[in-house]
């Protein structure tokens, strides 16, 4: 029998190049045959055993999923339609509690209408509401935009900022909204925290926290700031078309590997194809003009009222 040095052999260090490659097609399930030991970061999940991992294994899977997502959704976009500036800052602002789909529906007679923010802040309330009704919240929206728009007219020329410290600083624009317009109107990162990308960052264990902010934070700790407007869409994407909130199609996602959750949704690969929602289910998507590398089906219209 050897003789014990009293030492045990160091831990391996993660190597992402070591690892069984990950299946990028979003129909084929996880192989059975790929799964490592419980220890391992891509077979804890897969085999049901409890998650354990440092800090800095963490960020290396985090990373390694923005990878992955980069692959499966390279069109990856805002699925709200705008031309400018001031269209996108409205259509966020009508986004709160409702569809981008709704509101790609509703803003086109809206921005006929007010095309401008001069416009808009004169526009009578009970035109306005009417206009937005389908959004919801048509009331408590209407005194937003009627708000904002002012601000745009009275304070910054009719122009939207591209500060972050200015967006905020309107009637009803906060984080969120702002950095949806920073970083699709302006080229400026920032990290959107929706209902989506703050449900799938704790699914996978990136952060336990559920105050939009203190997510924005701890995710910003683990990537680059270049990464941050892109990693948002990604996220969402993937939580709209697979990783849903209440039935994740497990069986059918690409990063199932790499996800501490896998098996909260349902595993069985036919069954959670049918589960895909727009393009990955062959469905339209939310835009009625998406961009030109969008390989699903433009929206519908909004039919007659």
């Amino acid at each position: 029998m050897a003789k014990s040095t009293g030492r045990e052999p160091a831990a391996k260090k993660p190597d992402d190049a070591a690892k069984p490659p990950v299946v990028r097609e979003p129909a084929a399930p996880p192989a059975p045959a790929k799964r490592g030991p419980a220890k391992s970061v891509q077979g804890a999940a897969l085999d049901g055993r409890p998650w354990h991992e440092s800090h800095l294994a963490m960020v290396r899977r985090a990373r390694r999923i923005n990878r992955e997502l980069a692959e499966v959704y390279p069109y990856a976009h805002p699925e709200l339609d705008f031309e400018n500036p001031f269209q996108l800052l409205v259509a966020t602002v009508l986004s709160a509690q409702t569809t981008d789909l709704r509101v790609n529906q509703t803003t086109p007679a809206l921005f006929a209408a007010y095309p401008t923010p001069e416009d808009l802040a004169a526009a009578p309330p009970e035109e306005l509401e009417e206009l937005i009704r389908p959004t919801g919240f048509f009331r408590a929206k209407a005194r937003s935009l009627l708000g904002l728009s002012a601000a745009l007219r009275d304070r910054f020329g009719g122009e939207v900022p591209g500060k972050l410290d200015d967006l905020v600083s309107l009637p009803g624009v906060g984080r969120k909204t702002a950095f949806v317009v920073l970083g699709n109107a302006f080229g400026v990162p920032g990290i959107t925290v929706d209902t989506h990308f703050g449900r799938l960052v704790r699914r996978w264990k990136w952060t336990e926290e559920t105050d939009p902010e203190k997510v924005e934070a701890a995710v910003a700790a683990i990537f680059p700031k270049k990464d941050w407007t892109m990693l948002s869409h990604r996220v969402i994407f993937h939580g709209r078309r697979i990783c849903h909130s209440r039935k994740p199609a497990c069986g059918a996602c690409p990063i199932a590997p790499l996800c501490p959750s896998y098996g909260e949704g349902e595993t069985d690969p036919e069954k959670a194809r049918k589960l895909l929602k727009y393009e990955k289910g062959g469905f339209p998507g939310q835009r009625l003009k998406p961009p030109p590398d969008y390989p699903g089906l433009a929206a519908p219209e909004a039919g007659p009222r």
